[in-house]
This record gives structure tokens, sequence and C-alpha cells, in this order.
């Protein structure tokens, strides 16, 4: 059975941030993963998953000044001291907060510009070589351009290769199942090729990004086919409540999850 990681920065919204770790357990989840713990000392979060029982699946890397439009800097040639600060910021929280995962936003640049390029692939392989220090996975994850314009990494075949030619054991590839029917679709047949180099997965309904089961994919059927291919790791919720968080969990029930 696919293991559920409820995503704090999207669910529960109904409560603030810290409240909403006993709320995802009192739900019947036993992991959650967030986007971004940095407006809270790492020590404040670990209180709260060590009390409610909770696995943290994964968060981000610091992204940058998000207010002004920052998505990640790992593309970015003039940014390359602000990203090494994030990996340490990100080490910080993790040798506290112990995820399973972390993953590394690519920013907004130009992926046919070489220079952008070469600056990701050294700055991914100065982020692996950081985290294996401390015994972590990253994951880079492709996001599509109608909900990130401009993101950097947009495509899951320049990902896929990239994991490849780096060839860093630590490195892997966060596969969203709402980007990747968004960019390519071909959910299937996708996951069997890359199940190899898959390290975190998300899921949420395509178009509207509400509850799986809601929109225009087989929800329950992918995520079957995904437990049926040996995939380990954490599914997150990254997906937004169309209405009250606990009433919309009911999509648990419905597709036997």
């Amino acid at each position: 059975m696919v293991k559920l990681a409820a995503n704090l920065s999207m669910m529960f919204n109904e409560l603030e941030f810290l409240d909403r770790f006993a709320a995802a357990a009192a739900a019947g989840f036993s992991a959650v993963e967030f986007l971004f713990p940095y407006a809270h000392e790492p020590d404040q979060i670990a209180e709260q998953l060590e009390r409610n029982s909770l696995q943290l699946a994964l968060f981000n890397l610091p992204p940058g000044d998000w207010e002004a439009g920052d998505r990640g800097m790992a593309a970015l040639p003039a940014r390359r001291n602000d990203f090494e600060q994030s990996v340490s910021a990100a080490l910080r929280y993790a040798s506290v907060l112990r995820p399973h995962r972390l993953h590394m936003m690519s920013g907004l640049a130009d992926r046919t510009d070489p220079q952008a390029v070469a600056t990701y692939r050294e700055n991914t392989t100065h982020a692996c070589q950081r985290a294996a220090e401390h015994g972590l996975t990253m994951v880079i994850e492709p996001i599509n351009a109608r909900d990130m314009p401009g993101y950097f990494l947009s495509d899951f075949g320049f990902a896929a290769d990239l994991v490849t030619e780096l060839g860093l054991p630590n490195l892997e590839l966060q596969y969203d199942i709402y980007h990747r029917q968004i960019l390519h679709g071909d959910i299937i047949r996708s996951i069997d090729a890359l199940i190899g180099m898959i390290g975190h997965v998300q899921i949420s309904a395509v178009p509207d990004r509400h509850e799986p089961g809601s929109g225009e994919l087989d929800d329950g059927r992918i995520l079957r086919h995904l437990d049926a291919s040996g995939y380990d790791g954490f599914v997150g919720l990254e997906y937004r409540p169309a209405g009250d968080t606990l009433a919309g969990l009911a999509w648990r029930q419905n597709l036997g999850f």
C-alpha cells in the first residue's frame, strides 16, 4: 500500500502551521511533508513531529525571496553564493528534522542558456555532495509552465537525463503526477520507464489541483499501479482542498486508500 503524506503547506490551512501536525495525525496520517519550514525554528517542528508520531517525508531548500518572485536559485549563475547558503540552511534544519528527502528548486531561467545549464549541473552536484555528508538524498522536480511560468526544470526527459548523466547516488527524481500530466501525459508508461530513479511522488487532481479523484485522471488506478511497480517511498498529497480539509478526505475511502 502506498504511504500517503499530508502536505501541510496545502492541507489543514484552517489552522496555524504548527497546529496542522496534530490535525494530520488525528485524520489518520503517519507522515507529512511541507514546502518551507524556515518561518519556524527546527526544534518547534521537531516537537510536533515527535508528539504526533509523524514521519517527515520531504521539504524544500530555501527558494530565495519568494515574495519577490524567486522560485529557487540552482540554475541562476548570479546566485551561486545564495544557493550555497540555502543548502547550508536546509541541512541545518534537516539535521534536526530528519526528512526522507530534500527537494531542490531550479529557479526561473532559460533552459536553452548553456550558462544556466552548466550552473544547474554544478549546483546540483554541490547540493548532493553536501547532502551526502548527512546521509540525505536530493530530489529534483519538473514543474509545468502554466503554474510556474519560466521555471528552468520543466521537462521530465531533461530531468531524467540529468539524473542519469550525473550519476550521483543520492540524486533522484521527484515525480509529481499533476505536473507530469500537464507537461507530457502518458502517466503509466512514464512511471514504468522512470521507476528506478523516482525518489518521491506527489499527487493532486488535474486540472484544478484539488483532491485526487476529482479531475480528469483515474488517480486510484495510478496509485495502485505505482504500488504494483514496487515504489516504496511516500506519496505527498500536494493538493488544495476544494473546501474543508477533513471533509475532502473522503477521497481516500472512495479510491480505496
